[in-house]
């Protein structure tokens, strides 16, 4: 009896917190669709309880997908997107791995000053890359984004990546090695398979960054049918002092889905990659 008392007490510690968090975190998603699921008319009606859905419909959705530039958005988004990871991810290997698993003089200085630099403020930086961008005639293009997003990515990406190949042991490397691979040869069939769940925490960490990503956007890219979501929303359903309220909460529940499966599918290997390149080296 005591033990069954001493371990419902334990689940009680454990599941009430979590239960609480869970519905803090996801109650502003819960919100998002219940506005986007009523109609114009009832959404500031006072006498209604603002947590009721009455005579649901999916007008906000119809006009999100038909009636605006909103599809369009997310083409641009995906591509910019995916544009930066790959290059963020390419970059962000090669110097993880350069930094985790070779020992030469001021290698951890490098690191953490690679770190730094992802502390910068963008604020700072897009003054001289939009005269950069400027200067090579990319505004309103998707190499735009695809050029200055790596900016802030690599350098979180790099020491994520680098922590992450400092846990792999080196000798199946020295034994790669031994039978003739080259390093290129140790690392690519070898080290970076081991390392997969370190690069899925970095892509996920590339992909949502990227994706949710609002200055740069709306400096380089935010003019005509080259918006990005983030900056459409805010140009197109936000006039003055009136808000969509509908188109606005539709659009962030449709522009979440994208980042949601990646997680969904991801979410283990982003978990141990995370912690990993967190805690070693």
């Amino acid at each position: 009896m005591v033990g069954e008392n001493t371990l419902s007490n334990r689940m009680l510690k454990l599941w009430v917190p979590l239960a609480l968090y869970a519905a803090f975190l996801l109650f502003p998603f819960a919100w998002m669709l219940i506005v986007s699921l009523k109609p114009d008319e009832l959404l500031l009606d006072t006498r209604l309880n603002p947590f009721a859905i009455v005579n649901p419909t999916l007008a906000n959705y119809r006009r999100l997908i038909f009636e605006s530039p909103f599809p369009r958005w997310i083409l641009n988004t995906l591509v910019v997107t995916l544009g930066a990871t790959v290059i963020s991810l390419a970059c962000s290997i090669l110097i993880g791995y350069a930094l985790g698993r070779f020992r030469f003089r001021g290698g951890n200085t490098i690191g953490v000053l690679i770190f730094l630099l992802y502390l910068v403020p963008p604020t700072l930086l897009f003054i001289p890359l939009s005269q950069i961008v400027s200067n090579f005639g990319l505004y309103n293009q998707y190499a735009a984004l695809i050029l200055t997003y790596p900016t802030f990515l690599i350098p979180f990406a790099s020491w994520l990546l680098m922590g992450y190949f400092r846990t792999i042991s080196r000798e199946l490397e020295d034994a790669a090695l031994v039978d003739g691979a080259t390093r290129i040869q140790a690392m690519w069939r070898v080290v970076l398979p081991l390392a997969l769940p370190g690069v899925l925490s970095a892509a996920i960490f590339c992909f949502t960054l990227g994706w949710n990503e609002f200055l740069y956007a709306l400096v380089f890219m935010g003019s005509g049918e080259m918006k990005t979501v983030p900056v459409g929303v805010v140009s197109d359903f936000i006039r003055a002092d009136v808000h969509f309220w509908g188109l606005l909460m539709a659009a962030g529940i449709a522009g979440s889905v994208p980042v949601a499966i990646a997680y969904a599918f991801l979410v283990d290997n982003y978990v141990s990659g995370l912690t990993a390149g967190a805690t070693k080296g």
